[in-house]
C-alpha cells in the first residue's frame, strides 16, 4: 500500500497531515478571499493511490509538487470527476470504476466550492461492481443533471482545455484548430453572451444563405413562368374555336344514347312476350309429368320393401348354412377321435412285439457271456506291475505340476512385464506428442531456430560438450541460419541458496521460490540462476497480493510473483525511496506443456530392460513346453499299460456283473407284458359311443339342410317379384326421362329468354342511366315525348339534330374530323394558362415575402455581429497585449490575432497564435508539428497566463506543462505564473509539477502543496505543522547560543 502525504506551505499556519490527508487550521484568521466557484476543499477516499486524503487549496496560485507516481495527477482526476467530468477527458481510463483504489469496492470524491452565503459541497460515490456513481449536493442525494446545472451556474468547464488542462491532454492543446481555440476562449473568458452571439451568428448566416439561394431560385423560376405564359395565349384562342365543334359533338353524343336506348327497349318488349309464352308451355309440361313422378315413387318404395325381405332371407340362409357347417365339423372331429383310438391300439401292439424281441435278444446275450465266462482263466497276480506303473505316474505328475507352476509364474511375470512395457510406451507417446506440439509451436514462431534445432540433432557428435535444446551457440552452416545462444556459467549456480529460507516468508503468503516450480537441465538451471536469480524470486498467493505494500516494506525482496501479477521493487539511488511497479502476467505460450527429459531417458532404459527380460522369459517357456510335451506323452503310455493290466484282472468280475444286470432287466421286461385282447375290447367300446354321437349329429344336419332349401325357395320367389318391379320401374323411369328431356328443353328455352330479357333490361337500365348521365338529368325530371327519355331543356336542341343512329354517326364523324384539325389543344391549355397566371401571382408575393425576411436576417446579423465582433476584437487585443508582453520578457515574439477568411463566414472565425523563439526566424503559427515540445509547452502556458487576468472562470488547472521546457524558459514561465496568478483580481490557479528549480521567486499569496510517500510517514492524526515549526525555531535558537 502506497502511503501518500500532503504538505502545505503558504500564508498563515497550516496543519500538514500524513497518511493521505491535509487539513487547514485557520483559527481566528480572516477567511481568505475565494472567487465564487473556486475550490475550497478536496476530499478523497479509496481513490487511485489514496486511502484518505483531504486537500485545502489557497484562493490564488496553488503549486502541487511531488515526485512522479506520488499522486499529484490523482488530485487533478479527483477535481475532474468530482465536478461531473467524463473519465475519457482525463485520458487515463474509460470507466469511472477504474479510478477506485485497487482492492476496494467503493471510492469517494468530495469537492467544496466557494459560494455566498454558504459553500456548495458536491460528493460523488463511485461503485466498482456496476461502474455507477451516486451524487450528493450538500450531503443530500442529487442527480447528475442537478450537479451539472450547479457547476454550469458557476461557469466551471472541466472539458475546456483553456480552463482544465490535465497531464494527458497537454499535447492536445497545440492540436486545437483556430476555430476550436476561439470557441474554447469565448467559453473560458468571454462574457456569457459572447459565445451565444457567435452561435446565433452562425445560425443566422446559415439561414441567410438558405434564403439567398431560395430567392435566387424563385426569381429564376418567376422569369421562366412569365416567358412560358406568353406562348399559351394563341393556343387558348384556338382552343375556344375547337370548343364550339366539341359542344356540337357533345350534343350529338348526348342524343345518341337515347336512340340506342329506344332500340334496345323495343327488343326488350319482344323478348318479354316470347318469354311469357315459354313460361305457359313449361307449366303445362310440369302438370303432365306429376302423376308419373308419383307412380315412380310408389314403385321405388315397393322395390325397397322386396329388397329388404330378400336381405332378411339371405341372412337366415347364412345363419342356417353356418349351423350346417358346425355340424359337419363336429362329424369330422368324431372321425378323427375314432382314428386316434385305432392308432393307439396299433401302438400297443407294436410295443408288445418290441418287448418280445428284447427278451429274445437278452437271452441270447446272456448265453454268449456265460460261454465267455467259462473260457476266462483264474486271475493272475498283476499287482507288482501295477504298483511300478503307479509309482512312475506319481513322479511324472509331480514333475508336471512343477512345470505347470513354473509356466504360470513365467506367464504372470511376462504379463506384468508386457503391461509395464505398454505403460512405458503410452507414456513415451504422451511425451513425444508434447515434444511434437512444442516443436510445431517453435517452427511456427521461430522457423530459423527450429531449423537449427533439427541440424543440432543430426550433428550432436560435432560438439565437445552438452548443448541443451533449444539454446545453442550462434552458428552458421550452408543453410545460412542465424540463431541466438547463451553459455552456461563456468561455475554452476544451479544449487545456489536463496537469501532466506522460504519458511520465514510463509506469513506473507509465499509458498515457494520460482526455481522449485519447474525443472530444467543442469546447465539451463545454472544459467537461469546466474542471470535471473530464479532461486531468490519468491512466489506468493492472493494473500501476498492483498498485503503487497507491507510485503515490499518488510521483506526487501526485489522481485515478487503472485498468481496474476509480477512486482519489481527498486530503490532510488538519489532519494533512497522504494519504488514498485506491477504488471499483469501474460498467458503461458511456450512452457504451457513441458517434457521431463530425465523421465523420458529413464523410461527408455526401462523399456530396453523389459525387452531383454521378455526375451529371456520366452526362451525359458520354450524349454518348459518341450519338457511338458515329453512328460505328457510318457504319462499316456503308462496309463495305457495300467489300463490293460486292470482290464485283464477285472474281466471275469465284469462278465458276472453284466450277466446279473441282464437277468434283472429280463425280469422287468417280463413284468411289463401288455394284454392286447383287453386293449382291443376297450377301443371297441369307445368307438361305439362315438358312432352313437355321429348318428345324432347326422339327424340334426339333415333337418338344417331341409330348412335351408325352403329358405332358398322363398328367396328365389322374392327375387322374381323384385325383378318384375324393377322392370316396371325402369319403364316408368324411361317415360319420365323422355318427358324430362322435353321439360328441360322447355326450361332451357325459358331460361334463355329470361336471361335475354334480363340482359336487355340491364342494357336498357345502363343505356337509360348513360343517357341521363350524358344529359345530366336528375331522377325527378320528365322526358320529351318523342323519346320519353329526354329532358325538356334539350327538346329544341334534340329536334334540330338527326333522328336516326346512322345520321347521328355521320354528323358526329364530320364534327370530330373538324375538331381533330385543332391538334395539340386540350382543356389543360386553358387550365395551365389560368394556373400559370395564378402561380405567377403567388410566386411574386412569396418572393417579396422572402426578400423581406432576408432583409430582416441581414439586419439581425448586422446587429448581432456588432455586439459580438467588437467585444471579441477588444478581448483578443487584450490577450495579444498580455501574450506579447510575456514573450517579450523572454526575448521572444508572440502574437494572437483574430483569423478571418471571409467576414460573412462566421463558422470559420478563429484565433491564430504565432510565435518566434529565435531572432533569425520568422513568426510561425503554433501547430502540433512546427514547434518543439518545449516551445509548444511555453506557448500554451503563456496563452493560458494571458487568459488568467481576463478569466471569468473560478479556477484553472494545468498539469505538468513544464516537463518539456529548458531551465531558462521554465524559470521565466514560473515567474510569470507567480506574478499573474497571485494578483488579487485573478481567480484560483492549480499548477502541478514533479520538480521545481532552485532559487525561484515565490509570493505570499501562493500555496505550495507537497505530495510525498514512503514507509516512514506519520499517521494523519499525528501531522502538525505548528509543532514542527516551533521545534525548528527552538533548534535554531539553540544553534545560535
Amino acid at each position: 500500500m502506497a502511503v501518500a502525504s500532503l504538505g502545505k506551505w503558504g500564508p498563515g499556519p497550516r496543519h500538514v497531515g500524513a497518511g493521505g490527508s491535509a487539513r487547514a487550521v485557520r483559527g481566528a484568521e480572516a477567511r481568505p478571499l475565494f472567487v465564487e466557484g473556486s475550490i475550497v476543499r478536496i476530499f478523497m477516499e479509496n481513490f487511485l493511490t489514496y486511502d484518505v486524503c483531504e486537500v485545502h487549496p489557497g484562493p490564488n496560485l496553488n503549486m502541487i509538487v511531488g515526485a512522479n507516481g506520488t499522486g499529484k495527477s490523482s488530485i487533478v482526476c479527483a477535481i475532474c470527476l468530482g465536478l461531473a467530468g467524463k473519465p475519457s477527458f482525463i485520458g487515463r481510463a474509460d470507466k469511472v470504476g477504474l479510478f477506485v483504489k485497487q482492492g476496494c469496492l467503493k471510492g469517494v470524491v468530495e469537492i467544496e466550492l466557494s459560494k455566498a452565503p454558504d459553500n456548495i459541497i458536491i460528493t460523488r460515490e463511485i461503485q466498482v461492481v456496476n461502474n455507477t456513481s451516486a451524487w450528493f449536493i450538500n450531503r443530500k442525494p442529487a442527480t447528475l443533471k442537478m450537479v451539472e446545472e450547479q457547476i454550469a451556474a458557476l461557469n466551471i468547464q472541466v472539458d475546456n482545455l483553456c480552463q482544465f488542462l490535465p497531464q494527458d491532454k497537454v499535447g492536445e492543446f497545440a492540436k486545437l484548430s483556430k476555430i476550436e481555440l476561439l470557441e474554447a476562449t469565448e467559453k473560458s473568458i468571454g462574457p456569457p453572451e459572447m459565445y451565444q452571439f457567435h452561435c446565433e451568428l452562425k445560425n443566422f448566416r446559415e439561414k441567410e444563405r438558405e434564403l439567398e439561394n431560395l430567392c435566387r431560385e424563385k426569381a429564376n423560376s418567376l422569369e421562366k413562368m412569365r416567358q412560358r405564359i406568353e406562348r399559351y395565349k394563341q393556343d387558348v384562342e384556338r382552343y375556344h374555336e375547337r370548343k364550339r365543334h366539341l359542344d356540337l359533338i357533345e350534343m350529338l353524343e348526348r342524343k345518341r344514347p337515347w336512340m340506342e336506348y329506344e332500340n334496345v327497349r323495343q327488343q326488350h318488349e319482344d323478348v318479354k312476350q316470347s318469354r311469357d309464352q315459354a313460361k305457359e308451355e313449361l307449366k303445362h309440361l310440369k302438370e303432365l309429368q306429376s302423376p308419373v313422378t308419383k307412380k315412380i315413387q310408389e314403385t321405388e318404395e315397393y322395390f325397397k320393401s322386396l329388397d329388404m325381405k330378400i336381405r332378411d332371407k339371405a341372412t337366415e340362409i347364412k345363419d342356417t348354412s353356418q349351423k350346417c357347417k358346425q355340424k359337419q365339423d363336429a362329424l369330422e372331429m368324431k372321425d378323427k377321435q375314432i382314428e386316434e383310438i385305432h392308432q393307439a391300439l396299433r401302438m400297443k401292439k407294436d410295443e408288445e412285439m418290441d418287448r418280445q424281441r428284447k427278451i429274445h435278444n437278452t437271452y441270447k446275450l446272456i448265453e454268449d457271456w456265460k460261454n465267455e465266462l467259462n473260457t476266462v482263466a483264474v486271475s493272475e497276480n498283476l499287482q507288482p506291475q501295477t504298483d511300478a506303473i503307479n509309482n512312475e505316474l506319481k513322479k511324472l505328475q509331480e514333475e508336471r505340476a512343477n512345470i505347470d507352476g513354473d509356466i504360470s509364474d513365467i506367464r504372470a511375470e511376462k504379463m506384468n512385464q508386457e503391461r509395464e512395457k505398454k505403460r512405458i510406451i503410452d507414456r513415451l507417446g504422451q511425451l513425444n506428442n508434447i515434444m511434437n506440439m512444442k516443436e510445431e509451436n517453435l517452427k511456427g514462431r521461430f522457423r530459423d531456430t527450429h531449423s537449427a534445432l533439427m541440424w543440432l540433432r543430426k550433428n550432436k557428435d560435432k560438439f565437445k560438450k552438452e548443448v541443451c535444446e533449444p539454446m545453442m551457440l550462434e552458428m552458421r552452416d550452408h543453410q545460412k541460419l542465424k540463431v541466438n545462444a547463451v553459455c552456461a556459467p563456468a561455475e554452476s549456480c544451479a544449487e545456489n541458496l536463496p537469501s532466506r529460507p522460504i519458511e520465514e516468508l510463509h506469513r506473507y503468503g509465499f509458498f515457494s521460490y520460482l526455481r522449485e516450480l519447474f525443472d530444467a537441465p543442469h546447465p539451463v538451471m545454472s544459467y537461469l540462476c546466474s542471470q535471473y536469480r530464479v532461486h531468490d524470486v519468491a512466489v506468493g498467493t492472493e494473500k501476498t497480493r492483498n498485503m503487497i505494500e507491507r510485503v515490499i516494506q518488510e521483506t526487501k525482496l526485489r522481485q515478487i510473483y503472485t498468481a496474476d501479477e509480477r512486482y519489481i521493487v527498486k530503490v532510488s539511488a538519489y532519494t533512497n525511496l522504494v519504488l514498485s511497479t506491477n504488471t499483469s502476467l501474460k498467458a503461458a505460450q511456450f512452457l504451457s506443456s513441458s517434457v521431463d527429459t530425465d523421465e523420458r531417458r529413464q523410461l527408455e532404459n526401462q523399456q530396453q530392460d523389459i525387452n531383454n527380460t521378455l526375451k529371456s522369459l520366452d526362451m525359458r517357456l520354450t524349454k518348459l513346453f518341450e519338457r511338458q510335451k515329453y512328460l505328457e506323452h510318457r504319462d499316456n503310455e503308462l496309463r495305457q499299460q495300467k489300463k490293460e493290466l486292470v482290464e485283464r484282472g477285472n474281466r471275469r468280475r465284469q462278465l458276472e456283473s453284466k450277466i446279473g444286470v441282464k437277468y434283472d432287466s429280463l425280469k422287468q421286461l417280463e413284468q411289463d407284458a401288455i394284454d392286447l385282447k383287453k386293449e382291443s375290447q376297450q377301443a371297441n367300446i369307445k368307438i361305439k359311443e362315438i358312432n352313437t354321437q355321429k348318428v345324432r349329429l347326422v339327424t340334426e344336419l339333415m333337418h338344417l339342410i331341409k330348412n335351408c332349401i325352403s329358405l332358398n325357395i322363398l328367396k328365389a320367389d322374392l327375387v322374381l317379384q323384385s325383378a318384375t318391379v324393377a322392370a316396371e320401374k325402369n319403364r316408368l323411369e324411361s317415360e319420365y326421362k323422355a318427358a324430362s328431356i322435353q321439360l328441360r328443353a322447355a326450361e332451357q328455352r325459358f331460361r334463355e329468354l329470361d336471361d335475354r330479357k334480363r340482359v336487355l333490361t340491364e342494357n336498357c337500365k345502363e343505356l337509360l342511366k348513360k343517357a341521363r348521365q350524358v344529359c345530366k338529368l336528375s331522377p325527378d325530371q320528365h322526358l320529351p315525348k318523342e323519346f320519353q327519355t329526354v329532358q325538356l331543356k334539350y327538346g329544341h336542341a334534340f329536334q334540330a339534330l338527326p333522328t336516326t343512329l346512322e345520321e347521328i354517326d355521320a354528323v358526329l364523324n364530320e364534327e370530330k374530323t373538324r375538331a381533330s384539325c385543332f391538334t395539340g389543344l386540350s382543356a389543360s391549355v386553358v387550365e395551365e394558362y389560368n394556373k400559370q397566371t395564378q402561380e405567377i401571382q403567388q410566386l411574386t408575393e412569396y418572393l417579396e415575402e422572402k426578400k423581406n425576411e432576408l432583409d430582416n436576417y441581414k439586419q439581425n446579423i448586422s446587429q448581432v455581429k456588432e455586439r459580438w465582433l467588437n467585444p471579441l476584437k477588444k478581448l483578443i487585443e487584450q490577450i495579444n497585449e498580455k501574450f506579447s508582453n510575456f514573450f517579450s520578457s523572454m526575448q521572444c515574439v508572440g502574437e494572437v490575432d483574430l483569423h478571418v477568411e471571409n467576414e460573412e463566414e462566421y463558422d470559420k472565425y478563429g484565433i491564430r497564435i504565432r510565435v518566434k523563439f529565435h531572432s533569425s526566424t520568422e513568426l510561425h503559427e503554433l501547430t502540433p508539428y512546427h514547434q518543439s515540445g518545449g516551445e509548444k509547452s511555453v506557448s500554451t502556458m503563456l496563452y493560458l497566463m494571458a487568459l488568467q487576468e481576463l478569466n471569468r472562470c473560478p479556477f484553472r488547472v494545468v498539469d505538468e506543462i513544464n516537463q518539456g521546457m529548458d531551465p531558462m524558459n521554465e524559470r521565466r514561465v514560473f515567474e510569470m505564473v507567480v506574478k499573474t496568478a497571485c494578483k488579487e483580481s485573478t481567480s484560483q490557479y492549480f499548477f502541478i509539477t514533479p520538480k521545481l528549480l532552485q532559487n525561484l521567486t515565490y509570493n505570499d499569496r501562493m500555496t505550495v502543496l507537497f505530495v510525498y510517500n514512503g514507509p516512514f510517514m506519520l499517521e494523519a492524526n499525528k501531522w502538525n505543522l505548528k509543532s514542527f515549526c516551533r521545534r525548528r525555531r527552538r533548534l535554531g535558537r539553540m544553534d545560535e547560543q
